[in-house]
């Protein structure tokens, strides 16, 4: 392996770009603000996709998938939505290359579209219309659809899976006949990404609903999952819309009730990122790599010889033949690094990098104590056990470290997440300390708009079942009837 990281404590940007790099996830791209997630990040992708595709079929979801292109017109049909994405579009204009004469490819003047088409920066304007053409009566819905697709922002600052130009998510789409079912829909997808964040991810969650300000663009009601980093910033993990009638007003999606009624359909749209790979890597990494939880660990067991000559390593290949044989019943994803080029040590530090949960040796020693040595990511403890259960060891010893790693980011949340009752406090607090503050707020736009000028937090939520207390908002000094959620954030 290449040197060691840069310390969190020193620079924690530059340690998260090099752990991303270093552990084999991700790398720019020769497209400017793109990224290529390599082999390796791309399973931990995969292994959150199959984790949540599951959730969502089990709650009565189907997968379709929509075009890449959208009529620039589509756009107009809703007003705060084509404003809340107008400055992040790509947009294609022509669809033909042609040679110069001179050697040189250039954009064909004459190959214009008759109407530009924007690359998707979102879907529901596109699915809007699709689903004006499906829905006619109340026997038609609900419909419950999501989409995995990519999609494209253009952003001018980007970081590797935290903020790129193009990014992968997934996108539920789905259409009621009542505003209950439509809200009820919303607070089910936002349970979901919680339970997903907190039994997958081992992140701890606050759940809660955004303020107008930071409401997604075209939505009634947005629902959303914050989670705490190690640097004390909050990342949004996910979020869940209600969109009220918005945009079925917009594509005149009407359906017949029971009762004869012709009334505009009501709507969802929920969604989940590759910004949960950040997420993943920033809530639990320290500074010799990568710290997976073992649920979504790619590899979940290395084993790792420790021979002198190729007869000691035959005799601890059987050995670790049987052992894969036992984890593999068990469910459990392993992997025999007998590489003749590398050595034990550096074999040991690239799966220190990558986040392993544990790693098995297996020495000459071993062989005649009929022991191995086992070490666990997460805490970095070794210890020598028996062979006899070594199987039901490694399988207990998986379910202890995903508890371990959720338990300690709830502890370091539980540590930084303060309350205060002045302006002042506030601004010292985040200045020195960061995390999660929780104070008073007036209810208006306009102090929050001030307070995110003047000290760069935001609003990250108003938290469900939020404590009600008589107070004063730490900006306005104005009534206040509960604290709400504020930090810096990604």
């Amino acid at each position: 392996m290449s040197k060691g990281l840069t310390s969190r404590n020193e620079d924690y940007s530059q340690w998260y770009n090099e752990l991303v790099t270093k552990a084999d996830l991700a790398e720019h791209s020769a497209v400017r603000g793109c990224m290529v997630i390599k082999p390796y990040g791309y399973s931990i992708w995969e292994k959150m996709q199959a984790a949540l595709d599951k959730m969502f079929k089990d709650t009565g979801h189907s997968n379709a998938y929509f075009p890449l292109f959208i009529p620039k017109s589509f756009f107009s049909k809703e007003a705060s939505h084509v404003e809340g994405f107008a400055t992040e579009c790509a947009v294609v204009t022509h669809y033909r290359l042609k040679n110069d004469g001179n050697g040189n490819i250039i954009v064909d003047e004459d190959a214009k579209l008759e109407e530009e088409l924007i690359v998707r920066p979102t879907s529901e304007t596109i699915i809007w219309n699709t689903y004006r053409g499906w829905i006619q009566s109340y026997r038609d819905l609900p419909i419950l659809v999501n989409q995995w697709a990519n999609v494209v922002r253009w952003e001018m600052r980007t970081r590797l899976f935290l903020r790129t130009a193009e990014f992968l998510w997934q996108e539920g789409h789905t259409a009621h006949a009542t505003s209950e079912e439509a809200i009820s829909e919303a607070e089910k997808m936002l349970e979901v990404y919680a339970d997903f964040a907190e039994n997958w991810l081992a992140v701890p969650v606050v759940k809660g609903i955004k303020t107008a300000n930071e409401r997604f663009a075209g939505a009634v009601e947005t629902y959303c999952i914050e989670a705490l980093m190690q640097d004390g910033k909050a990342l949004q993990a996910g979020t869940s819309h209600f969109l009220g009638q918005n945009f079925a007003k917009a594509f005149d999606v009407k359906f017949t009730s029971k009762e004869g009624k012709l009334d505009h359909v009501w709507a969802t749209s929920w969604g989940v990122s590759t910004r949960l790979m950040g997420a993943l890597i920033m809530a639990h990494s320290d500074d010799s790599g990568l710290v997976l939880p073992p649920k979504l660990a790619p590899i979940q067991v290395v084993i790792v010889p420790i021979n002198k000559g190729e007869e000691e390593l035959a005799r601890i290949t059987a050995v670790a033949d049987d052992l894969i044989v036992q984890l593999k019943q068990k469910g459990i994803s392993v992997k025999y690094d007998d590489r003749d080029t590398q050595r034990p040590g550096f074999k040991f530090a690239e799966y220190e990098m990558k986040g392993v949960p544990v790693r098995v040796a297996v020495g000459g020693r071993d062989l005649e104590n009929g022991t191995a040595e086992i070490a666990r990511r997460d805490t970095r403890e070794k210890q020598t056990v028996s062979r006899e259960d070594l199987a039901e060891r490694i399988e207990q010893l998986l379910e202890d470290i995903q508890k371990n790693i959720y338990q300690k980011a709830l502890s370091f949340r539980n540590e930084n997440t303060t309350e205060v009752n002045s302006y002042e406090e506030f601004k010292q607090v985040l200045d020195e300390k960061g995390g999660f503050v929780l104070a008073h707020w007036d209810g208006t736009s306009e102090t929050e708009q001030k307070i995110k000028e003047e000290t760069k937090a935001t609003i990250r939520c108003i938290p469900l079942q939020n404590t009600q207390e008589d107070g004063v908002c730490i900006f306005s000094g104005k009534p206040s009837t509960q604290r709400v959620l504020f930090a810096r954030a990604y």
